[in-house]
């Protein structure tokens, strides 16, 4: 047996000991059954949710199939499938903007056909904002090669101009204006400049769900804003969103970029913290089951709420990811997905379960 004075000798006291010891035993004893959790045997680290039907998935494939033939009318016609559901539509047009990289034959035939299509249109401003930061890359500005940065600074114009067009020819379409947020940033543009693109955006799909993640980037502090611009936006967001949104959602992104940039992987635990997360738990609860957005986000809820010591909250919320744990948010350290989820629900469930004693 080790004396307890080589630990007293490495600074480790022995109340410290005592508990480490306890927690030990107690997670070696843990039964998720009896707190309503899955076992672990059966997490799964592949998937953030269970499989879904997605009604636009043979549309989806007869435009990827359609593009790598060279054709275009499939691609228009997935798009045009998702009618005013903006946020599906942009969807969409990114799908089409990542075909694109690959090869972009079928879109400039596209282009060809219907000059007058703003869904065209938009898919090449968007292409070349994607192709003007594959340049750049997704590193910190001190880090990226100054021949590269200079690179990305000359296509960008051009994007935001291509972008305006496609404006012109699709004005109630807010996806011109997603890409015009996303060339703003990166052309630095004031705070006036884009809180008027924001603006214009909001004219046309005041929860846009792409175009707040986009303008939640510009305000955080490593762009041009700070963490007191980049909370602010993210609260008013969670504020005006309607039963329902997913928006509420952006706020988790807010903590998530400040948990990236500072490395804190402990929150505050004032009611301040506090009361911004109840309020998105209480919010995606309205979400419906059926958009695929929402396991993503109920990973990263409780997340950010075991971050938060609210164990409470977070509880139910693994109870409803239930065997699900192939997530970004339990990929961060050193362990697998299936170690730090169910540590991190063990952690809620027994804090909880001391709590009633």
């Amino acid at each position: 047996m080790i004396s307890i004075f080589v630990f007293a000798a490495a600074g480790i006291g022995v109340a410290s000991i005592a508990s480490r010891v306890r927690r030990s035993r107690e997670r070696a004893a843990f039964d998720p059954a009896l707190h309503g959790l899955v076992p672990r045997a059966q997490l799964d680290p592949e998937r953030a949710g269970p499989p879904r039907t997605d009604p636009g998935h043979d549309a989806f494939v007869e435009a990827v199939l359609g593009a790598r033939r060279g054709e275009w009318k499939q691609a228009a016609a997935y798009v045009e499938a998702a009618g005013q559901d903006w946020d599906e539509r942009w969807s969409r047009l990114e799908v089409l903007q990542e075909l694109a990289q690959e090869d972009d034959d079928w879109l400039k035939r596209w282009r060809k056909a219907h000059p007058e299509s703003g869904d065209a249109a938009t898919v090449r401003a968007g292409l070349m904002v994607h192709r003007a930061w594959a340049i750049r890359g997704g590193a910190y500005a001190h880090k990226v090669s100054q021949a590269n940065m200079d690179t990305f600074q000359r296509m960008l114009p051009d994007a935001m101009k291509a972008a305006h067009e496609a404006s012109e020819l699709a004005p109630a379409d807010p996806g011109p204006w997603v890409v015009m947020l996303t060339a703003a940033r990166a052309l630095n543009y004031d705070h006036g400049q884009f809180s008027r693109l924001f603006a214009g955006l909001q004219t046309r799909a005041p929860y846009h769900w792409a175009g707040h993640l986009q303008a939640l980037q510009f305000w955080c502090a490593k762009w041009h804003g700070s963490d007191e611009l980049m909370y602010d936006f993210a609260k008013r967001a969670l504020a005006a969103a309607p039963p329902g949104s997913v928006l509420p959602g952006v706020y988790l992104y807010a903590l998530e970029e400040d948990e990236k940039r500072t490395g804190k992987r402990l929150m505050q635990t004032g009611p301040e913290a506090q009361e911004p997360l109840l309020a998105v738990a209480r919010a995606l609860a309205t979400v419906p089951e059926t958009d695929p957005r929402l396991p993503g986000l109920r990973h990263l809820l409780a997340y950010h709420l075991t971050r938060c010591k609210m164990y409470e909250a977070a509880l139910p919320v693994f109870r409803e990811l239930g065997p699900w744990c192939g997530a970004a948010p339990w990929r961060k350290g050193d362990q697998g997905p299936v170690d730090a989820f169910d540590e991190a629900r063990t952690t809620a469930a027994l804090k909880v379960a001391q709590a009633g004693r």
